[in-house]
């Protein structure tokens, strides 16, 4: 699977991925080409800067974490899940003979759903498997849904790690064997013998912690509940240990429903700081806080069109080397100057692939590990030796898609019903005028969520077989300042949906889409968009799909009921008449055009009784539906078989009803 693909940065000038031969695949090849899933995924660095670890699919929901040499030797799989009910998130490199994986999995409890993480330590050859999470006992008093996460992986260490572990109490009869310790806590844990050394005690009101990357725990998160005792509060507050000290001082707090206070992204030891999020004028810039005890803040950076949404890190510490945020394409501001200089030299010698990342660094950080990607590639791994300047062409990330036709993505904008300019990207079919074309509207998921330039399955797919794609950053997207957020996409459905239809008719208007082949599609909170725009303009579409939707506003906050984030998801959905004017189950006699519908019924984030209840009630109501149903599945429906049988039948529906 690994190429040979050598060259000096030095001498390059322009590296551009293989031509692709024009016109669209057959259905059933494109629906295969397409829905396989990624060949690679969450790959790491060695310490050693000689091999790489990364999770690979199998057959359907199944995938394995390989093991392989950078230079083109051996290739092993050293753990394999069967994606039901457990499948693989990661594997990262603690020393070059030792891992730690994340395996996460879904399971029913009394008819419903629960997700699960645990975290696993295992040999480079596949040996020695230890659990690092706390023992279970048939005595428990609660579920341990997530064993906890990896802190710090205390680079030149090799053997330890910190990790936040979750803490579950004993419930039986008084007996000095009883484990009484309820919470989180931070511990010292021997990745080969799962040996444990207490740093910080179980705590319940803990809810995260935050280290410099040098093995001191710097920060905590602590959970805020309300006055229903064990439910959550949307307000979290963080405090801060200034140098050289073991007392907690608040460092300030966040909630998560105003966006209202300040979010802990990294602490950078080298001068002692973290760098925060908090908001600058509607829009989330990012600080430097001090943590010697005087709280000195400084602005690290601002954008004044769109919020900065993260800090960039490379290296086994997670050195902080810039900053990154959203407009029409994803950038990255580096702070450091090498890693700028760097990149400036990557995007001359792979012109065609802007999308670059430092995905992992060697110890000594004299290797590193890059992705580089575009909105027509998929993308693909190098290996960059820093001496020799050197860069090495390693692994394609869909490398069934390296001789296709793939679309370019053009950021657009266009306007409301109320005149403000509506940005989301339009894909046209490769080799087709933007002219009376069949054309999908494919509004994202969140609600709180956005779009960006770059490669997408489900927008390719259908530009591969000849529809204009647009994707629409509709008012309730995340990325555009509070402004932009409105109350949400739920709460403000009418905005959201009034800005989706405003694209279609857009998109008629310019001439790019014929008005009688227009369709939409879309996942999750985007299926649910797809659904409520088919109920205010019936006669707009002549196709629906909507993958995972949700389907009843009301249902929704049900969903939550049983939860201790039930009074959050109460407060993000609201009351009031828009949990029946807002809701596609409750308005099902509007909807004229035929509904196709997926979801798999593991589903954590949207419960599959929303897409049952629509399907029943569409078809009492005499209208045409279809629900195909993933069995052992979640939301992304991370399996390449059902993946490719969803599109296939996408195809064949599309096509049917825009014929």
């Amino acid at each position: 699977m690994f190429k040979t693909l050598v060259f000096s940065l030095a001498a390059a000038t322009s590296l551009t991925a293989l031509s692709s031969a024009a016109g669209a695949e057959p259905l059933a090849a494109a629906a295969a080409m397409f829905g396989t899933r990624e060949s690679i995924s969450s790959m790491d660095m060695s310490p050693d800067g000689k091999m790489v670890a990364y999770v690979s699919p199998g057959p359907g929901a199944t995938s394995a974490v390989n093991v392989a040499e950078i230079a083109g030797g051996t290739e092993k799989p050293i753990v394999s899940s069967s994606g039901n009910p457990e499948s693989l998130s990661w594997c990262n490199f603690v020393s070059d003979v030792r891992l730690i994986c994340r395996i996460r999995g879904v399971v029913q409890m009394e008819g419903t759903p629960i997700g699960f993480s645990r975290l696993v330590a295992v040999g480079s050859d596949g040996s020695n498997p230890k659990p690092l999470g706390q023992k279970s006992s048939f005595y428990d008093a609660a579920i341990r849904q997530f064993d906890g996460a990896v802190l710090d992986w205390l680079p030149g260490d090799g053997k330890h790690v910190l990790m936040s572990r979750v803490y579950v109490p004993e419930e039986r009869a008084a007996t000095r064997m009883n484990r009484v310790a309820d919470g989180l806590g931070v511990d010292r844990i021997d990745v080969d013998t799962a040996q444990v050394s207490v740093v910080e005690g179980a705590d319940r009101l803990a809810s995260a912690f935050m280290s410099d990357g040098r093995g001191q725990v710097r920060i905590r998160q602590n959970y805020r509940t309300q006055t229903a005792g064990e439910q959550l509060s949307s307000r979290t507050d963080f405090y801060y240990r200034p140098t050289g000290s073991k007392e907690w001082k608040q460092l300030g707090s966040y909630d998560g429903l105003t966006r209202e206070g300040l979010v802990p992204l990294a602490i950078d030891a080298g001068i002692d700081s973290v760098y925060v999020l908090k908001k600058l004028e509607g829009r989330m810039a990012l600080y430097r806080i001090k943590l010697d005890g005087s709280m000195a803040t400084e602005l690290a950076y601002s954008n004044p069109k769109v919020d900065v949404d993260d800090v960039v890190r490379v290296g086994r510490g997670q050195k902080v080397i810039g900053v990154t945020f959203a407009e029409d394409v994803r950038q990255v501001i580096y702070f450091d100057r090498e890693y700028a200089a760097l990149a400036g030299s990557l995007g001359k010698a792979m012109p065609n692939l802007p999308l670059i990342q430092f995905a992992g660094a060697s110890a000594d950080g004299s290797k590193l590990l890059i992705f580089a990607g575009s909105d027509s590639d998929p993308g693909r791994y190098y290996s960059y030796d820093r001496k020799a300047r050197q860069l090495s062409e390693i692994i394609l990330v869909r490398p069934q898609l390296e001789n296709v036709a793939l679309a370019k993505v053009k950021p657009v904008s266009y306007p409301a019903s109320d005149g403000t300019m509506i940005p989301g990207y339009l894909t046209l079919p490769p080799g087709k005028a933007a002219k009376d074309l069949p054309a999908i509207v494919l509004p994202h998921g969140g609600p709180s969520s956005r779009d960006e330039w770059g490669f997408d399955w489900l927008a390719q797919f259908l530009a591969n077989q000849g529809y204009a794609v647009l994707q629409p950053n509709y008012r309730g997207s995340e990325g555009f300042g509070d402004k932009w957020l409105e109350q949400n996409g739920f709460r403000s459905w009418k905005t959201s949906i009034g800005d989706v239809t405003a694209g279609a008719k857009w998109l008629v208007a310019q001439g790019v889409a014929n008005p009688k082949k227009l369709a939409i599609v879309g996942w999750s909170y985007g299926g649910y968009a797809a659904l409520q725009s088919a109920v205010t303009e019936p006669d707009l579409y002549r196709a629906v799909v909507a993958i995972a939707p949700v389907t009843d506003l009301g249902m929704l906050k049900d969903d939550s009921r049983d939860f201790s984030n039930a009074r959050i998801e109460a407060q993000f959905i609201g009351t009031g008449p828009h949990i029946v004017e807002g809701s596609p189950l409750q308005n099902v006699a509007r909807i004229n055009a035929p509904v196709l519908m997926f979801h798999g019924d593991q589903d954590l984030n949207v419960a599959v009784r929303h897409s049952k209840a629509m399907d029943s009630k569409l078809h009492e109501a005499g209208k045409k539906s279809e629900l195909v149903l993933f069995p052992g599945l979640d939301h992304q429906l991370v399996d390449s078989a059902a993946r490719t049988k969803m599109l296939q039948r996408i195809g064949e529906f599309l096509a049917s009803a825009t014929q």
